[in-house]
């Protein structure tokens, strides 16, 4: 007798994304990978998320991960050997070998946006590379990252913060992370577009009512609503997008 539809799916293995973390201060990512959207996905081993010291990768008896920069300047400079060593043990030798995605959180790359979560979501491994103090020695760079990412045009005090911004954004993109599939293509940004107002009971509050087409039972003219409100709003708030000008659907 054949299998059913059912049975091969618990027979067969679903993809798990595997998310290396490289960081001084693995202990921010405890209570993260606990709750919400992420935490249901690890639980259900959807998503397997673990943070690593980078001070394990040290070899003298301070476990030193930085040092002063050559030239002058202010602060400290993240050195290499200890980096470069975690991030090949994790992903292997930066190359056409390495089948893991190295990406380092800084002010320096390329902008976060939906449509990077999604391609970074298609990834079986990726190795997030947290920089602290004033940086990082350039050779990391050279050596052993694949690509660079800025949660936005400001400075914060480590990588940590950006890298459970990035994993936030990209798990939702994970198969069977969010429980309705239609989620991620309503969202904001999606379509080159804000998402529109939202509404839930009760119908009257403070004087201010849900919009009657929400409550008329009509899709049609409620997907037409929200469409439109859509467009409005991102015409207002976010004129540089590129869905701001509509389209003839």
């Amino acid at each position: 007798m054949r299998p059913s539809n059912e049975e091969k799916e618990r027979e067969e293995p679903t993809k798990v994304l595997r998310i290396d973390v490289i960081t001084i201060f693995p202990g921010l990512f405890a209570a993260f990978r606990e709750f919400g959207v992420l935490g249901g996905a690890i639980s259900r081993g959807e998503v397997a998320l673990e943070a690593h010291d980078l001070r394990g990768w040290t070899h003298d008896k301070h476990r030193k991960v930085d040092d002063a920069p050559y030239g002058g300047g202010p602060g400290m400079v993240m050195r290499p050997e200890p980096l470069v060593e975690a991030i090949e043990a994790l992903a292997g030798p930066k190359g056409e070998g390495r089948k893991a995605v190295v990406v380092l959180l800084t002010p320096q790359g390329e902008s976060l946006s939906q449509n990077k979560a999604e391609e970074l979501a298609q990834a079986e491994h990726l190795v997030l590379v947290c920089g602290r103090y004033e940086g990082i020695d350039q050779r990391v760079i050279d050596l052993a990252v694949d690509q660079e990412i800025s949660i936005g045009d400001y400075v914060v005090s480590g990588g940590e913060a950006p890298a459970m911004v990035v994993i936030e954004a990209l798990t939702r993109f994970v198969p069977g992370v969010l429980g309705n599939p239609d989620s991620t293509t309503t969202e904001s940004f999606q379509e080159g577009r804000l998402e529109g107002p939202q509404y839930t009971r009760p119908v009257t509050y403070r004087g201010k009512e849900v919009p009657q087409v929400l409550r008329s039972g009509d899709h049609a003219k409620i997907r037409r609503w929200r469409k439109g409100m859509a467009l409005e709003r991102t015409q207002r708030r976010r004129p540089d997008l590129s869905g701001a000008q509509g389209d003839d659907g």
